[in-house]
């Protein structure tokens, strides 16, 4: 029997956590963002804008803040951001964006390290022989290397990335890109995400996302409409699910 849906904190209802995933069986994929899904590289970035744009003056010199950072550049691609600081001068903006992402990749080369439980998720994903993607916003270079940091160059079968397709995320075709490069269903797929940009991704690409609540505000991320948020990937409520689509019947 399917469990009766609950209201959460954002007045949106959703399935509870023990019946979310049940309706995907036999499940096929799970596709990852990077950012903030596989490791806590917010608080870099973060470091990085704020060094640099103290640096030029912007906003008077005054260092950007967290909420500045969650609300306009988190989860963003560097187009969209480059328009957002410069909006006078978007090739000043594209090289200050370039600049900053060296100075991130030197700050994650030394500091990055994966979310709490995520080992556990992709040894289950590898016992289970599920096919798995990255799907990333993050210029290749930088998803490259945060993926190496954290031994999971082997892990994944494809890597998409954002600027590579004809749209980023929030549009769905990076995740759409994820499917066809795994020839798999989005019926029988899921997502991780840690942001509004990429859930909205998720959700438009017709998949169910599992949010995480690593860096931005969970009332923002129900707004995208996830269909499960979590802490972590040690939360009891995602193993639930996960439990519970093993009942259903997990492989084909």
């Amino acid at each position: 029997m399917t469990a009766p849906a609950t209201e959460n904190s954002a007045n949106c209802f959703v399935l509870s956590s023990n019946s979310l995933l049940a309706h995907l069986a036999p499940l096929e994929a799970v596709l990852f963002d990077v950012d903030g899904t596989l490791c806590d590289s917010d608080p870099l970035h973060h470091q990085a804008f704020q060094v640099m744009l103290q640096e030029i003056g912007y906003n008077n010199g005054v260092p950007i803040t967290e909420d500045f950072f969650i609300q306009n550049i988190a989860g963003k691609h560097n187009d969209d951001i480059a328009k957002f600081l410069f909006p006078d001068d978007f090739e000043r903006g594209l090289k200050f964006t370039d600049e900053k992402e060296a100075m991130f990749r030197k700050l994650a080369s030394e500091q990055l390290t994966p979310i709490k439980g995520l080992l556990k998720l992709t040894k289950w994903i590898e016992d289970h022989g599920l096919k798995r993607a990255a799907v990333t916003n993050a210029p290749r270079e930088n998803a490259e290397l945060m993926i190496a940091k954290l031994g999971l160059t082997n892990f994944f079968q494809a890597l998409i990335i954002g600027g590579e397709c004809e749209h980023a995320k929030p549009h769905p075709a990076p995740y759409l890109k994820g499917l066809e490069a795994l020839k798999v269903s989005k019926d029988h797929t899921f997502i991780c995400e840690d942001s509004v940009s990429g859930i909205r991704a998720g959700v438009a690409a017709g998949m169910p996302v599992i949010g995480l609540t690593t860096r931005n505000p969970p009332h923002l991320l129900m707004e995208a409409k996830p269909a499960l948020l979590i802490q972590d990937y040690e939360d009891p409520k995602l193993w639930e699910a996960l439990q519970e689509l093993e009942k259903m019947g997990l492989s084909a």
